[in-house]
């Protein structure tokens, strides 16, 4: 049953930032016109993923847990997660930049959320002119002059912003606040967490006149206040071999330009394989089974599957594990 990539059905998220991108560029199917996020993979109680392909096709990712357990996870992940899945996998397009926002790590998010933090990585897909991010402070910053500028409208003289392109790749650790630009598409692999406490929101409202929440209290003891250039993703990418992005405690993600065939054994390793497709198109196949991934998409292989052979002419590709 579990002897072929599976992918699944998007979940899509409607947003007062989100654009049209996922829908043209990746033919996502919706009729709205401010789809800011496609969940690709999520274990997020109210938004599970369901199987979108093969003998498996309707089932729920948690129900695949429930019933297969260390077979899709791997050993070492289920005796640390059980049957949860511990990534969230989106792909994200900022019509108009999202809210200022950071993440509290593990040990805030336990105690006052009973979920896991949030650090997550970014891959810059596509961006308009003149696109950029915000990630982290210019100088370190004291909390009073943090308030202070709060007080008067004034957070962004503090935020560190770049411009950003195609092939960018950017890692978030907990409690850097951070914000994506206006005119950035991207994939997001993160730990599975929805917890996000938002500082700054341009001022705008919705239709209604209304301004979303803002998290003032919970954030200040969840923000690193200290400047570090700790962000900056550095890899090669060499054609057809693993490049390594982000190596974490959560996940690994590496980067694949495979323009032939290419064998990948994971005896060693003992996780599931994603596989995010950032552009391009390839064949996915194991036992025998292929699948066809296009940009946009995103395939899961299960763990106990040690051999995947992936072939294109031109494709770039996310691999990530845990």
């Amino acid at each position: 049953m579990l002897n072929y990539p599976l992918k699944f059905e998007p979940v899509l998220k409607e947003k007062i930032w989100g654009g049209n991108k996922l829908t043209t560029l990746f033919n996502k199917k919706s009729d709205r016109n401010n789809i800011g996020e496609s969940w690709e993979i999520s274990g997020v109680p109210g938004n599970i993923s369901v199987v979108a392909n093969g003998e498996l096709k309707g089932k729920s990712l948690n129900t695949l847990l429930e019933t297969y357990k260390e077979e899709i996870l791997g050993n070492k992940i289920y005796r640390k997660f059980g049957p949860e899945f511990p990534l969230l996998i989106k792909y994200i397009d900022a019509k108009t930049a999202l809210s200022v926002q950071l993440h509290p790590n593990d040990d805030l998010a336990k105690a006052r959320h009973n979920s896991f933090g949030k650090t997550e990585m970014w891959y810059i897909m596509q961006g308009d002119e003149g696109a950029n991010i915000n990630v982290g402070f210019k100088k370190t910053t004291s909390k009073e002059e943090y308030l202070k500028s709060l007080h008067n409208n004034q957070l962004i003289d503090l935020l560190h912003f770049e411009n950003v392109k195609k092939g960018d790749s950017v890692f978030i650790n907990t409690g850097k606040v951070h914000a994506i630009g206006a005119g950035v598409l991207l994939a997001e692999i993160q730990q599975t967490s929805d917890i996000t406490y938002r500082i700054y929101d341009w001022d705008r409202v919705d239709d209604e006149g209304n301004a979303r929440e803002l998290h003032t209290e919970l954030a200040l003891d969840a923000i690193d206040f200290e400047r570090k250039d700790d962000y900056q993703l550095h890899y090669s990418k060499d054609e057809n071999q693993s490049n390594n992005l982000a190596k974490c405690e959560y996940f690994t993600t590496n980067y694949i330009h495979l323009t032939k065939q290419l064998t990948k054994n994971y005896s060693s390793i003992d996780s599931f394989i994603i596989y995010m497709c950032i552009s391009g198109i390839a064949k996915i196949e194991i036992n025998n089974n292929i699948e066809k991934i296009e940009a946009g998409e995103t395939i899961l292989i299960p763990a106990q599957n040690k051999e995947v052979i992936l072939q294109s002419e031109d494709c770039e590709l996310l691999e990530v594990y845990v």
